[in-house]
């Protein structure tokens, strides 16, 4: 099998729960610190070895083809008012990665946005990685690399990145029912947002996937479910039921999940990011510190 290099981002969402800040911008163009939600997520796929990616966009959304093409005025004008330093900003405008955008035209649910990239994958191995979900501070993670290396070294028809998460927030989540133990292993089951007492595991799905091509029939043969939406969960789900080898792999070490869902998880993840930061990082933890202490005075 040929090294997978093709990756589908979805971004198609609305976003509805970060209005008003997404009534104008995609929540995948929100700051996390210095940069938009979705660079994080183009980087990471990048950095381990992408070379075609694929967004599987909606209305509203140009501001994401903007982002990533080539701004020659700008340069122009940073070299010309003596900001060359601050090219360097723009440096993720080069990277050796070509881009593609198709329009999920009715916002049917994941399974439907991913079937949207068939005509583009073909019969090619794939990745998908939500564009709203940063792995890891910064998104240094090679989660994707360990994916398609077990992808290939253990025939799959499917890797899915798996986090744990505590069991009153399971409900949020497609569910893992493991075989066995360990940071790999064989899915026997998994189900989209289960209650907690109906979940077999506390492992979450944590929006990374490898897929064989096989995944989109799986997704024309599963039905609607709830909100008349296509699950992705589901349509994996399948591929098990149908005796499919799907594996799961867990996120280790600091390669936690920030999902840019809601203004919770959103204020957290910038902070975080934000504290992390090498030039800004330490006055502005001093300036927090400070304000924690004044309002406990």
């Amino acid at each position: 099998m040929t090294d997978i290099t093709i990756a589908v981002v979805p971004v198609a969402g609305l976003g509805t729960r970060l209005l008003p800040a997404t009534k104008s911008q995609p929540k995948e163009m929100l700051p996390v610190g210095r940069k938009p939600v979705v660079q994080y997520v183009v980087e990471e796929l990048t950095r381990v070895g992408m070379q075609r990616l694929l967004f599987i966009t909606g209305p509203s959304k140009t501001s994401i083809e903007n982002h990533f093409d080539l701004d020659g005025e700008l340069i122009q004008n940073l070299r010309e008012t003596g900001k060359e330093e601050l090219l360097q900003e723009l440096e993720f405008e080069r990277a050796p990665v070509q881009y593609f955008y198709t329009r999920q035209r009715q916002l049917l649910g994941l399974g439907h946005a991913v079937l949207c990239a068939q005509p583009f994958v073909g019969d090619q191995p794939f990745v998908v990685a939500l564009g709203d979900s940063i792995i890891g501070v910064n998104a240094q993670s090679d989660i994707v690399r360990r994916m398609t290396r077990a992808f290939v070294e253990k025939d799959a028809d499917a890797v899915v990145a798996f986090e744990q998460v505590p069991l009153e927030e399971i409900h949020n989540y497609g569910v893992a029912k493991p075989r066995s133990d360990g940071d790999v292993f064989q899915i026997e089951d998994v189900i989209e947002k289960p209650s907690a007492p109906e979940a077999p595991s506390n492992l979450a799905i944590a929006a990374r996937y490898v897929f064989a091509p096989t995944i989109f029939d799986a997704i024309k043969n599963t039905l609607p479910g709830k909100g008349g939406e296509i699950q992705l969960t589901d349509a994996i789900r399948l591929i098990v039921k149908n005796g499919g080898r799907v594996y799961g792999m867990k996120l280790v070490g600091a390669e936690r999940r920030f999902d840019i869902g809601n203004f919770d998880s959103y204020f957290r993840a910038f902070v975080e990011f934000a504290l992390a930061d090498e030039k800004h990082g330490a006055a502005l933890r001093e300036f927090v510190e400070r304000l924690i202490h004044a309002a406990h005075s």
